[in-house]
């Protein structure tokens, strides 16, 4: 950085070349930016309330409630 500006060896502008990459589009929290509540917890029903342990490698939204029938939602 000849002038201390910033700018590389050819006057690119600031902050080019390598070692800048940092973290990019997703922000650090992997592909898609999704979340994950962890492997306890309880499934609910959004029709009757009704509470079921969460199975693990199941969503929530795959399970049906055993009162009602409706897909399930994570509490």
């Amino acid at each position: 950085m000849p002038r201390g500006d910033g700018t590389g060896p050819r006057g690119q502008g600031p902050k080019t070349g390598r070692g800048m990459g940092g973290q990019r589009q997703g922000g650090g929290r992997g592909l898609g930016g999704g979340f994950a509540a962890g492997p306890g917890g309880y499934c609910v029903c959004p029709n009757c309330g009704e509470k079921a342990d969460h199975q693990l490698g199941t969503p929530c939204y795959e399970q049906k409630c055993p009162k009602c029938g409706t897909a399930m939602t994570r509490e």
